[in-house]
């Protein structure tokens, strides 16, 4: 299981998500998006629909009848109906459910940073995780560990 930290300094997280949505999109493969706080849900959902005709990402808010149908599901739980194997943290807060998964995205700005830091210390004894730090220099994401 793989599990990537993107330190978003300066990077906007919506921006952030839809780049990682869209290559995933690209690669056929599914997302579930989490994050307890249900306005940055809605904003997320506003941003993916407007995406434009060339590059709409097709998603869904978790708790309608076709959750099972999205290549990209919106949810404050862990859980994913879309059976996706890729999970995006969006709020910062780690989830230990995300182990499940065999590809974690973590994001995490100034606010949340003490919390990544922990989260990657647990993460270094644990078998089968790989860990990968990201930061942006120069509006690229370059790998720092």
């Amino acid at each position: 299981m793989r599990v990537d930290f993107y330190q978003l300094g300066g990077a906007q997280p919506d921006s952030v998500i839809a780049a990682i949505a869209g290559r995933l999109l690209g690669e056929e493969q599914r997302l579930l998006v989490v994050a307890s706080d249900e306005a940055l849900l809605a904003r997320l959902d506003r941003l993916l629909w407007d995406q434009g005709a060339t590059s709409f990402l097709p998603h869904g808010l978790a708790g309608g009848a076709d959750d099972t149908a999205q290549p990209i599901l919106l949810s404050t739980g862990a859980d994913a109906p879309n059976l996706a194997r890729n999970i995006l943290i969006a709020d910062g807060e780690w989830r230990d459910s995300a182990l499940a998964y065999e590809r974690a995205f973590y994001l995490f700005d100034e606010e949340t940073l003490e919390g990544a830091r922990l989260s990657w210390k647990l993460l270094a004894g644990r078998e089968g995780v790989e860990r990968n730090y990201w930061a942006q220099e120069d509006g690229k994401w370059v790998k720092k560990a």
